[in-house]
């Protein structure tokens, strides 16, 4: 199709990179959210005179409502759009986060952060998907995961808010939570500079409005680079064809039918184990270092410390997956985690415990930088965020049970077996990735996705 071929053929620069920053702050403060309830958990603990297994239940919260927002934003945004969809879960995620800074007792309070957490999930699931579908097929695994690489930001943002507000001041814990609403504003910005993806448009039949954005972004590179845009390629691109209405029974039809039941399985299996030990290891390392021993700021300080490394972790992998491809990169930083988490499960020095957690945040943000990037493309453009809304909340169910299990068995496994059971968890997704996964660098999304047999699933499902 010539449409997709021009969009394809553009090269990254300014507009790009905009969309890059748009999204980027999305992932950002979705990260930050995610990241300080580790630090509200001393001060609610504190507070309500909570246990270890409410503890665990906030902890299990934001992820647990990312489930649900996660499924949602994927379906909406096959129906009725990827601005839409980001552009409310915004909205949402930050008017609970509003309401669990005021909440007066514990049950209001885990109720608003399920809430804030289903929205934060919402456009955390739409954001990738949605930008993808700008970037041309030789910098899209740079991009994405460049994008995730946002993530990072989020997560340092909330180590500091914990180490210079929450334990700055008693009700800092409540202070922090506002300060997690503040991109709101952003919806300003969004609502005037997002366009809504030609790819989407193309495929509900809207051929007149994605002319019109694939024109502009032609207009705007050119502007930006300043030098005459590359001919279309000659080559067609593989076209969208009609397609059915998503609902949930028909993406799972779709997912896991016999042509897309390999790269589905893969797909969930290592949103899967990422997330559990990803969530067990970063909603309960301040708290372990407290019983270790460590007073709650310098916990933080060494949190901060461990949080920064995530910053090489996702830009090393973006780098990477365009030259190892998606699945070996991630078959590489999961590896590296799963060493990692061996590695902090045999320390017991504060020191030696803050380097090797540094190191295996580094090697599980790369990770999910890699699968951040990989997950769109495997999924058809009719159902591509709805695959990811479903397969990210397939890894929230890690994210859910990992708080909970540590929580709970952190007493009679230790430290050292809590980061034993990750290293398990982790080793398991390095064999599923390397046996099972497609590789995709390169590759159009048409090409993954629109021919051959999964073409032919779709083609089925539209009659």
């Amino acid at each position: 199709m010539t449409l997709l071929a021009r969009l394809d053929r553009l090269p990254l620069s300014r507009p790009h990179y905009k969309l890059l920053l748009i999204g980027g702050l999305g992932y950002t403060f979705d990260g930050m959210d995610s990241a300080v309830v580790a630090f509200l958990l001393p001060s609610a603990k504190a507070v309500w005179r909570l246990s270890n297994g409410e503890l665990g239940l906030i902890g299990s919260a934001t992820p647990f409502g990312f489930l649900f927002g996660a499924i949602a934003a994927g379906l909406l945004g096959d129906r009725i759009g990827r601005k839409k969809v980001m552009m409310f879960a915004l909205a949402f995620y930050a008017l609970f986060s509003v309401v669990a800074a005021m909440a007066p007792n514990y049950q209001i309070f885990l109720g608003a952060r399920v809430l804030a957490g289903a929205g934060a999930g919402a456009e955390s699931a739409i954001i990738a998907p949605f930008l993808s579908e700008f970037v041309p097929a030789k910098r899209r695994g740079w991009f994405v995961g460049a994008l995730a690489g946002f993530f990072s930001f989020g997560f340092v943002a909330a180590a500091l808010l914990g180490r210079f507000v929450v334990s700055a001041m008693p009700e800092g814990w409540r202070v922090a939570q506002v300060i997690t609403a503040a991109p709101i504003v952003l919806l300003l910005w969004w609502r005037r500079s997002l366009p809504e993806s030609p790819r989407f448009l193309l495929a509900q039949g809207r051929r007149a409005e994605a002319e019109e954005v694939v024109a502009k972004l032609e207009r705007d590179v050119e502007k930006a680079t300043g030098t005459q845009l590359p001919p279309v390629p000659s080559q067609a691109v593989a076209s969208l064809t009609e397609t059915p209405k998503v609902n949930l029974p028909t993406a799972l039809k779709f997912l896991w039918s016999p042509a897309m039941a390999r790269r589905t399985a893969v797909i969930w299996v290592v949103w899967f184990v990422i997330t559990f030990s990803y969530y067990g290891f970063f909603s309960w390392i301040p708290t372990l270092l407290i019983e270790r021993g460590i007073t709650v700021t310098k916990s933080f300080e060494f949190s901060i410390i461990i949080y920064l490394a995530q910053v090489p972790g996702y830009f090393s992998a973006a780098w990477l997956s365009e030259r190892l491809d998606r699945k070996h990169t991630i078959a590489l930083y999961l590896a590296g985690s799963a060493v990692s988490a061996f590695w902090l499960s045999q320390m017991s020095l504060p020191w030696s415990i803050t380097l090797a957690g540094a190191v295996l945040s580094f090697f599980l943000n790369g990770t999910y930088a890699g699968v951040y990037s990989y997950t769109p493309e495997v999924f058809p453009t009719w159902i591509r965020a709805t695959g990811t809304g479903l397969s990210s909340a397939f890894g929230r169910v890690g994210s859910i049970l990992a708080p909970t299990i540590i929580g709970v068995f952190a007493a009679s496994l230790g430290f050292g077996g809590v980061f034993g059971l990750t290293t398990a968890v982790l080793a398991a997704g390095v064999v599923c990735v390397v046996v099972f996964g497609l590789s995709t660098a390169g590759r159009s999304l048409e090409e993954l996705t629109e021919r051959g047999a999964a073409a032919t699933v779709t083609e089925k499902l539209a009659k």
